[in-house]
């Protein structure tokens, strides 16, 4: 790989802030000799095909977006065999923060500039005997999956308040569901009415929410997190807990690990993965089952490992 060539791809939506941010980031790169290139991506299939072909390049591809980007090129440059650099540029952040990578936007260019990679896992998901697709920090079904719909179709403020509005909006509207969760295990496969099921590689969801505590992007495993049902008030308790990753120490709220997991609801349900809709499952059919499994050190990632939290 050249070291010093990189290509940034950018997601001109999300209000403009990928491209309000290539200033700050341009600048040191230019200062230090670097060759870059700069494309627009016009959705997150375009992201990814760009993605993989800079890959093929031998350039270091840098995602210059939210979630839903670096997720979608996550995929194509693991695919491709290259090295994924990150600079955060999306309403929730959530799998950069996980990784350590600044938000402002000069210092994530320093970490591109300091150069090093890290091997960090990916997700594997198929609903039936369906394609897999790839996603890079979580995926879930419930109210994170109606809320992170409503958050981006609408104007709500960026961050974990945004999400947060956007959860109590889809709790005010959620029905019972019926969830069945197997871990390949007889301890730990479970069925329970609840709200939500979120299978995590990364700890982070909904823009900073701390929903996965003991997550590790480089343990080879997934991280399931369950909600049973509960008055709407105690599911505000978990969302106000889940901010600081203290949630999991109620009785409503379920975890386990596992290196694959497959869940089935016993109504159709959209699921989601790093904040954008899941394709192969929106929706996912009742009792159809949702294949879940951790891809170990799938992606090279640019940045050493982050100081232990």
């Amino acid at each position: 790989m050249t070291r010093d060539a990189y290509c940034l791809v950018v997601n001109p939506g999300a209000r403009g802030r990928g491209m309000r941010r290539l200033p700050a980031v341009l600048g040191p790169l230019a200062a230090a000799g670097a060759q870059v290139r700069v494309e627009e991506s016009s959705g997150l299939g375009h992201a990814a095909t760009l993605a993989a072909e800079a890959a093929e390049r031998d350039e270091t591809v840098v995602a210059v977006g939210g979630d839903g980007t670096i997720g979608a090129m996550a995929a194509a440059v693991s695919a491709a065999g290259g090295v994924l650099g990150i600079i955060p540029a999306g309403r929730g952040n959530d799998f950069a923060r996980m990784l350590g990578i600044p938000a402002d936007p000069a210092r994530a260019a320093a970490v591109l500039l300091r150069g090093g990679y890290r091997r960090v896992d990916l997700i594997g998901v198929a609903a039936g005997d369906g394609p897999q697709q790839v996603v890079a920090g979580s995926a879930y079904l419930g109210i994170p999956a109606e809320g992170a719909q409503l958050a981006a179709a609408s104007r709500l403020p960026l961050g974990r308040l945004g999400y947060q509005v956007a959860g109590l909006r889809a709790l005010l509207a959620w029905r019972p569901t019926a969830f069945t969760v197997d871990t390949g295990s007889a301890e730990t496969c479970a069925m329970f009415t609840g709200c939500c099921v979120v299978v995590a590689n990364s700890g982070y969801l909904g823009g900073g929410m701390h929903a996965a505590p003991e997550a590790d992007v480089s343990d080879g495993l997934l991280d399931v997190i369950t909600v049973r049902e509960g008055s709407k008030l105690s599911f505000i308790r978990v969302m106000l807990l889940a901010g600081r990753g203290k949630h999991t120490r109620l009785d409503q709220v379920g975890t386990a690990q596992a290196a694959s997991v497959t869940v089935r609801a016993d109504r159709d349900l959209h699921a989601g993965a790093d904040g954008e809709p899941l394709p192969c499952a929106s929706p996912l059919v009742s009792g159809t089952p949702l294949r879940i499994r951790a891809l170990p050190g799938a992606l090279r990632v640019v940045g050493r490992e982050p100081s232990p939290r």
